[in-house]
């Protein structure tokens, strides 16, 4: 590789081998190798950063601030820890209408509010029209571990339990930027997970938010770690009508559909039906639903398997190239 494609930024196979291969080396320590949402570090500190670039700025059901809190705070929950603060890093387009930087300010001010984190420090640089794109943020947090993800953990019988329906993010995205010219009744997903932080107490072994490279690509990267197969079930996973419509209508997979406020996690068989139950109680995981289970008696371990609604098997694999650039 001599330069850098778009394709590197979309979450699936490409972009874990680009920072394996490139960027860790360069940066070689135990915080960095696992690959984690956030890294845990001495004190029960638990710590990630992550840049949104998404375009359009605005779309349904949120903005590139709301987007930036519940992306960082997230990242935290899914990792084992409860978020507590928050960096705000700024990078602001020579031109921006400063309503428009308003309406961004005060939708972090509300997410930050509705996660329940403080926003504490920042910086805000401003470039050249041309040399932008309107804005982008970055936000660090730090959160208090409260549990550690236990991938090798994992036995078959687990089951695999998905906290609602696939996709509206990524189709919000779309259907704002008018590229295929659908319209489709969705609004984005984009919420805080802190709801789940109960579920580390009660048996959940691993948890991951589904972003960049939905949720196949996410639980690719399981089974490669896990040391057991996977099974989801096609006719259990969860979809709304309009993005099974739109799937269907530009031939994409909803299984590689961005989340912004969906989660995905692995707990023993004898507890399962105990956090679904939790899980639905909250208005954000009404359509929780259990979609599979590790398994122990087909698959061989690394792979993730698909039993369709026709009753066959596929082997899913990870997102190869760029499926919806600057979704987040």
């Amino acid at each position: 590789m001599t330069r850098i494609s778009l394709e590197l930024g979309g979450g699936g196979k490409s972009m874990r081998d680009f920072i394996a291969g490139k960027i860790l080396p360069a940066f070689k320590n135990r915080e960095l190798a696992g690959l984690l949402d956030a890294s845990h570090l001495p004190g029960k500190i638990a710590f990630t950063t992550d840049s949104y670039v998404v375009d359009p700025i605005f779309f349904p059901g949120g903005d590139i601030g709301k987007l930036a809190v519940n992306g960082t705070v997230n990242d935290l929950v899914v990792s084992g820890a409860v978020p507590r603060f928050l960096s705000l890093g700024l990078i602001l387009e020579e031109g921006l209408d400063a309503g428009d930087l308003d309406k961004i300010l005060r939708s972090l001010a509300a997410a930050a509010a509705r996660a329940g984190v403080r926003i504490v420090t920042g910086d805000t640089k401003v470039v050249k029209q041309g040399q932008g794109d309107k804005i982008y943020i970055n936000t660090s947090g730090i959160g208090r571990v409260i549990a550690v993800p236990q991938p090798r953990s994992v036995r078959p019988g687990d089951k695999i339990i998905l906290t609602g329906t696939l996709g509206e993010h990524s189709l919000a995205i779309l259907t704002a930027r008018g590229d295929f010219g659908i319209e489709a009744p969705v609004r984005s997903d984009c919420a805080p997970l802190t709801f789940l932080l109960p579920f580390w107490r009660k048996g959940v072994l691993w948890m991951r938010d589904i972003t960049r490279g939905g949720l196949a690509t996410i639980l690719t990267e399981l089974a490669a770690e896990a040391p057991h197969p996977l099974l989801i079930e096609e006719e259990h996973i969860p979809l709304s009508k309009a993005v099974r419509a739109a799937a269907d209508l530009l031939g994409i997979d909803p299984l590689y559909l961005a989340c912004e406020g969906r989660a995905v996690m692995v707990v023993p068989a004898k507890k399962a039906a105990a956090v679904l139950a939790g899980i639905r109680k909250h208005p954000l995981g009404r359509k929780a639903a259990v979609i599979g289970q590790v398994e122990g008696t087909m698959g061989r371990p690394g792979e993730l398997l698909l039993r369709t609604a026709a009753g066959g098997f596929r082997l899913l694999e990870p997102l190869t190239s760029e499926l919806l650039p600057r979704i987040c």
